[in-house]
């Protein structure tokens, strides 16, 4: 079978199918010829990162697909151990709707990747789907991060991203495991949990915060009455310098902390987790 290569990594299955909606990363493989396999000779992906599928949706898709059939390939490679078989890379979720469908085959385009590249594609394509909770969002970013060695700034680049979108969206998975769940749940939005970042009492306000269902503005004023008093000299800090706060920490993607006094003297500090931040911060000095 004749097979062209595809070259370059990161803007979706529009590199590799045209400009259709569903995506995966391009990568440095080999593409074979569009065909159809019988729907029984496919398997998951064991390095499915994703881990629900919404039965709703996937009603939606199986209606669609009664319609319409299933107009985007499902991108598999070949099972090496079992000849004839074929493991999805990505499309999971079409190929679930077109069994429900009933259908008895489906259109593959087959790519020549290894584990790690096949573990990689799942991950960048689990990342662009648009039904993607932040979570999931950021867990697929720890995975490039900590699986491949991505920096945050290559995780940027690769999934076209501010790199503080990056690191934010990161930030969250340091919350209680918890308070994670409730993201995951829809019962806190990453607004509403963002300010507890680093909090030692942040599953009790999250409870607090979405049996009020306060808004973000007002966690953020929620949080600051939580914490410890403040020293002699100091005052609360008003809201302006709390937005200030806010944009920074949004800006940089770090945890930034303004302390204000009486005679509006005070200090910026910036927090940073490993050295990467920590040259981001110096380079943005070293600008001035």
């Amino acid at each position: 079978m004749s097979k062209s290569k595809k070259k370059g990594l990161g803007r979706g299955l529009t590199a590799l199918f045209g400009d259709q909606k569903e995506e995966i990363v391009k990568k440095d493989n080999k593409i074979a010829n569009n065909r159809k396999a019988n729907i029984g000779d496919l398997s998951p992906n064991k390095f499915q990162p994703r881990e629900h599928f919404d039965e709703k949706k996937l009603d939606e898709l199986v209606n669609s697909i009664k319609k319409n059939g299933i107009i985007q390939p499902i991108a598999v490679r070949e099972d090496k151990v079992d000849p004839g078989r074929f493991e999805i890379i990505a499309g999971e979720r079409r190929w679930r709707a077109a069994q429900k469908a009933g259908l008895h085959d489906v259109p593959i385009i087959i790519l020549d990747l290894n584990d790690n590249e096949s573990l990689e594609v799942a991950i960048v394509e689990n990342i662009q789907r648009d039904d993607l909770n932040v979570i999931e969002e950021a867990k697929g970013y720890q995975r490039l991060s900590e699986e491949f060695g991505y920096d945050h700034e290559k995780i940027a680049k690769f999934m076209s991203k501010s790199r503080s979108h990056i690191s934010n969206t990161l930030r969250l998975l340091t919350l209680p495991a918890d308070v994670v769940a409730m993201i995951e749940e829809g019962t806190l939005t990453a607004g509403q949990a963002r300010p507890l970042i680093g909090l030692s009492n942040a599953t009790n306000i999250a409870e607090e915060i979405a049996a009020k269902n306060l808004s973000a503005r007002s966690v953020e004023m929620l949080v600051r009455e939580k914490k410890a008093p403040q020293k002699s000299g100091q005052i609360r800090i008003d809201s302006n310098i709390l937005n200030a706060q806010n944009s920074i920490e949004e800006n940089l993607g770090l945890r930034v902390s303004i302390i204000n006094k009486k005679n509006n003297s005070g200090k910026v500090t910036i927090s940073y987790e490993n050295l990467e931040q920590f040259e981001l911060i110096s380079n943005l000095l070293k600008k001035r």
